[in-house]
């Protein structure tokens, strides 16, 4: 997802905030499994109701609470802990749930403590817990509302209960930042992924289809529309959703690096044609992204792309594509370079998620430069596919004139917050820097690969990835990172030419920060290694002196 904050904005984190962004103590003592979510959309009344199945194992030291997120106006109207998940259950009204047990044992109702978004399961869960013996336990969570409407979607997320051209209702969310817990509850943090994926299942007006993450179970039951969706791999929670609408399908495959995979296309009725257009740069962009990234990381679930009543997001196999159907972004070129024009910013970019944001996931958002910044360095990388080399490296050079060096790429950890928005520009110049330092393109395009390996379906800290890089590349990278992932400061690079002397050095920087910089005059080109401390050399070229392009240094 593209967004940009304010400059020089402050925040005064509370106590909501730690409870939503750090692991404490109704959370640190277990792991989720997996979930099953079972929501009816009611879109008259712009309201749903739904439970949530959730698995979870035994991790810590038990406490006498649970933590679960469901953030304001949405309620949840009961709790259960349980043997098993073999049953059903019904409802005609939202908050109106009757529970029809087939072979289920009902241990205990969980009481329940409101504080703003966190909903407090409490009750003596070690006592009841340690009993039973089983790791694996069950709580079911029935809840009902009319979630937040989405202001401006998808960077002020929520609901986007929209009409397509043809009238007909055309509803989705965008939830990244804002969290899961905004529809449905569950624990709402990047760290923990449902380790044995997800299944869901939308129950929509007639004539109407609805779209999740997965594989297609298919339309259920012929008295309702309910669509159900398996989701084997694991999946962070603002990537889990839906779409609503008067949707075509039509499918084809690739044969990728593990086998074939499964690509389906779901658009609006009327806007087939086009997207069939559109879209049908899918199989050149998987190529090209297995080739430089390794393979696509969820084979099982397929890859799918979807009209959506916003610009786009990431949702893993289920690509949300609101673009318009043309060029660049929104129709012009980030860059200004004219090359941005050669593709759909939204396709390449969105699907780019898949292999860093999706299969590789940051812990915390503070971190989250590894999802937007390897992404938008993949862009460059179909640039070079498409064209050449020359081409990509220009693309990923013009997209820095959108870095503003307002605050650090990385933010505030334990209180769910982004650092600055360069962390998709900035970030994949840094990538691109790793590429020019490394100076050798199998190295560096092993590494990408070896990231998607090494952290297969993991969630992860900039720590394990920097060090990743370092190692691989077998490069110093400490003040590299320090400078420009936890700094707003640009390298200065400050020179003078006197007596047939170069006098040079860089300010602005980290201790220890250093680059090879190139130096050129004419034909003549010599390579410096900056520090903070001034350097000379013999410099009888005159005084019309270029240096590289491919650092993101300024120069005085």
């Amino acid at each position: 997802m593209w967004y940009l904050l304010s400059a020089n904005t402050t925040f005064a984190f509370t106590h909501a905030d730690t409870l939503r962004g750090s692991n404490g103590r109704g959370r640190s003592w277990w792991d989720v499994q997996k979930y099953d979510l079972d929501v009816r959309f009611d879109t008259a009344r712009r309201a749903v109701n739904g439970m949530v199945i959730m698995e979870f194992s035994i991790v810590g030291n038990i406490v006498d609470s649970m933590q679960i997120d469901l953030q304001e106006p949405m309620v949840l109207d009961s709790a259960k802990l349980v043997t098993d998940v073999d049953s059903t259950y019904q409802s005609s009204e939202p908050g109106n749930i009757s529970v029809t047990t087939l072979s289920t044992s009902v241990i205990m109702d969980i009481p329940v403590e409101r504080e703003g978004n966190v909903c407090w399961l409490k009750f003596p869960f070690k006592q009841v817990i340690a009993d039973r013996k089983p790791n694996r336990q069950y709580v079911w969570l029935f809840y009902h509302g009319s979630p937040r409407k989405a202001v401006n979607p998808p960077w002020d997320g929520g609901f986007s209960w929209r009409t397509d051209s043809m009238g007909k209702p055309w509803i989705a969310v965008s939830c990244q930042g804002l969290g899961a817990s905004v529809w449905w509850p569950c624990k709402d943090a990047q760290w923990d992924e449902p380790d044995s994926g997800m299944s869901v299942c939308y129950t929509v007006p007639k004539g109407l289809t609805a779209v999740g993450n997965g594989r297609l179970m298919g339309p259920l039951l012929t008295d309702k529309n309910k669509w159900r969706w398996n989701i084997k791999n694991p999946i962070n929670n603002y990537d889990v959703s839906f779409y609503i609408g008067d949707y075509v399908h039509w499918s084809d495959t690739i044969m990728g690096e593990k086998g074939k995979l499964g690509l389906d296309y779901w658009v609006l009725r009327q806007n087939e044609q086009r997207a069939r257009k559109q879209f049908a740069v899918v199989p050149q962009m998987l190529h090209c992204f297995e080739y430089w990234m390794g393979p696509y990381p969820f084979y099982e679930d397929g890859y799918k792309l979807v009209d959506a009543p916003y610009l786009g997001m990431e949702h893993q196999s289920a690509v949300a594509y609101g673009n318009g159907y043309q060029m660049g972004y929104l129709g012009y070129d980030r860059t200004g370079t004219g090359i941005g024009m050669n593709f759909d910013y939204i396709i390449i970019h969105e699907s780019g998620h898949e292999w860093f944001g999706n299969n590789v996931t940051a812990k915390d958002m503070a971190d989250n430069w590894v999802h937007e910044g390897i992404t938008t360095y993949s862009e460059s990388l179909f640039e070079e596919c498409l064209t050449n080399k020359e081409k990509g490296q220009a693309y990923c050079r013009g997209e820095w004139r959108n870095i503003r060096n307002d605050k650090p790429i990385i933010g505030p950890y334990g209180v769910n917050e982004e650092g600055s928005g360069d962390m998709y520009d900035k970030g994949a110049a840094i990538m691109h820097m790793i590429r020019q330092l490394t100076n050798d393109d199998e190295k560096f395009r092993q590494m990408l690969r070896g990231l998607g390996k090494e952290f297969y379906h993991q969630t992860v800290t900039t720590q394990q990835v920097e060090a990743y890089i370092a190692a691989h590349t077998g490069l110093d990278l400490k003040a590299f990172f320090d400078q420009y992932l936890r700094t707003a400061d640009i390298p200065v690079l400050e020179y003078s030419i006197k007596h047939k002397q170069l006098r040079y050095r860089f300010s602005n920087v980290v201790p220890g920060f250093t680059l090879p910089i190139t130096a050129k005059a004419g034909q003549h080109a010599a390579t410096l290694q900056p520090t903070t401390e001034w350097q000379t050399m013999k410099w009888t070229k005159g005084y019309d002196i270029k240096f590289s392009k491919d650092f993101l240094i300024d120069t005085k």
